[in-house]
C-alpha cells in the first residue's frame, strides 16, 4: 500500500478544497476524475497529481492495482458510489472516507464495520461539516456521563457559493432526507419532515430557524450518545408553509427508484449563482437531556462550512496515513474524538460548570 491520497471527484468544489487543505498539511493529493483537461487545471492550483478514470468501475480497478494509502470519495450519491469503492479499498487494505450525509448512506457504511475490521482497514463516513460539527458537540457534552434520554442537534451552515452546478452529491443528500426520520425509543422511526421547528439564538446574537431533516447527523448523534430519542435539524430546511404542505407528497414520489435517480441527475445540473456567505460563522449545536432533568447545551463555531468540509477529510487522511486509525467503520468524532474538530479550526462554546439547564427550562428537544 502506497502513501498516496486519492480524491475521487477531484475537479468538483469539495475535491479541490480537500486538495488545498492537504497541500497546507504538506501532503499531495492525486485528483481522480473523468475529464483529463479539467483534472490538470484543478491540479495546477494545489500542486496535485492526476489520474484519469472514465468511470467509477475504472477508478475501483485502479485502486486495486495501485493500492493508494487513503481514498477520499466526494462523488455522490454515496449509496450508489460507496459500495464499489469500499470493496476495492477493502481488498487491498486502503483506508476509505467520504462526505456522505444522509441516513441511508451512513447506515450502509455502518453495516460494513465487521468486514472492515476483518480486513484491517478504516472506513470513515460523514467526513464533512454537518456530521462532524454536530457529532463533536454531542461527544463533548456527553463525556464522562451516562447515556442521555434525549438529544437534538442543529446544523447551521454558512458558506459562499460559486458559479456552477449543484452536483449529484448535494442533490442526493437532499433527496435522501425527504423521508422524515427520528430516533424514538432507540430505533429509527418515521417522523414528520420539517417538523420540530425552533427559533435559535446563536452565540453571536443573530437568530435562525431550524427544522427537522433526517440527515446523517441523526445517526451520528445517536451512536455518539446512546440516547433513546434523537432529532436532527437544519437551518437549511425549507420554512415556507406551502413547501411544508407539499413535502409529504414529494417524499412519497422519491421512494420510486427510477424517479429518484432521474430527479437527482436533472437537479444536479441546475446552475447555482455565486454569492457571499450569509453570516460570519457556521455552527454545530446540540442540546442533551438526561433522565434526571439535567440539560446541557453546546455549540461548535467555525468559518465557511465548505472550507471545513475540506479541512476535515484532509486532517483525517493525514492521521490515517500516520497510522492513527483503527479497523472498522466510524464517523469522524467517533474515531478521533471531539479534539478533531478543533484541529480543523473550530472552537467549542460550552456551558460553564454549575450552569446547566433543567428540563423545566426552554428545551427544544421536548
Amino acid at each position: 500500500m502506497s502513501a498516496q491520497i486519492w480524491v475521487l471527484g477531484g475537479t468538483g468544489r469539495s475535491g479541490r478544497t480537500i486538495a488545498a487543505h492537504l497541500a497546507q498539511r504538506g501532503l499531495t493529493a492525486v485528483l481522480v476524475g473523468r475529464d483529463a483537461r479539467r483534472l490538470h487545471a484543478a491540479a495546477e492550483q494545489t500542486g496535485s497529481e492526476t489520474l484519469s478514470a472514465p468511470s467509477l468501475a475504472a477508478a475501483a480497478l485502479q485502486i486495486r492495482r495501485q493500492r493508494p494509502g487513503v481514498v477520499i470519495n466526494t462523488v455522490g450519491p454515496f449509496t450508489t458510489t460507496a459500495p464499489e469503492i469500499v470493496d476495492a479499498c477493502r481488498a487491498v487494505g486502503s483506508h476509505y472516507l467520504d462526505l456522505a450525509n444522509d441516513v441511508a448512506a451512513l447506515s450502509a457504511a455502518f453495516a460494513m464495520h465487521d468486514a472492515a475490521s476483518q480486513a484491517g482497514h478504516t472506513l470513515v463516513t460523514g467526513a464533512g461539516f454537518g456530521v462532524t460539527a454536530t457529532e463533536s458537540v454531542v461527544v463533548k457534552l456527553c463525556e464522562g456521563r451516562p447515556a442521555p434520554l434525549r438529544v437534538r442537534v442543529d446544523m447551521v451552515p454558512s458558506m459562499a457559493m460559486e458559479d456552477g452546478t449543484a452536483g449529484e452529491a448535494l442533490i442526493g443528500t437532499l433527496l435522501g432526507s425527504l423521508e422524515g426520520r427520528q430516533i424514538t425509543d432507540g430505533r429509527l422511526a418515521p417522523a414528520r419532515i420539517l417538523g420540530e421547528a425552533v427559533r435559535l439564538t446563536l452565540p453571536d446574537g443573530s437568530q435562525v430557524t431550524t427544522a427537522s431533516m433526517p440527515l446523517g447527523e441523526l445517526l451520528a448523534a445517536h451512536r455518539a450518545s446512546g440516547a433513546r430519542h434523537v432529532v436532527s435539524a437544519s437551518s437549511e430546511a425549507p420554512s415556507s408553509p406551502v413547501i411544508r404542505a407539499v413535502m409529504p407528497a414529494v417524499s412519497a414520489l422519491m421512494r420510486w427508484g427510477r424517479l429518484r435517480s432521474f430527479t437527482t441527475r436533472r437537479l444536479a445540473r441546475v446552475r447555482v449563482r455565486a454569492k457571499e456567505r450569509p453570516r460570519e460563522h457556521s455552527w454545530g449545536h446540540a442540546v442533551v437531556t438526561w433522565a434526571d432533568g439535567e440539560t446541557r447545551e453546546g455549540w461548535l463555531r467555525l468559518g465557511d462550512a465548505q472550507e471545513y468540509t475540506g479541512a476535515v477529510p484532509a486532517e483525517i487522511a493525514r492521521r490515517l496515513l500516520a497510522g492513527a486509525g483503527r479497523p472498522g467503520a466510524y464517523t469522524p468524532a467517533a474515531l478521533f474524538g471531539p479534539a478533531l474538530a478543533e484541529s480543523c479550526g473550530a472552537a467549542y462554546l460550552l456551558p460553564e460548570p454549575g450552569r446547566q439547564r433543567h428540563a423545566s427550562d426552554s428545551d427544544p428537544t421536548r
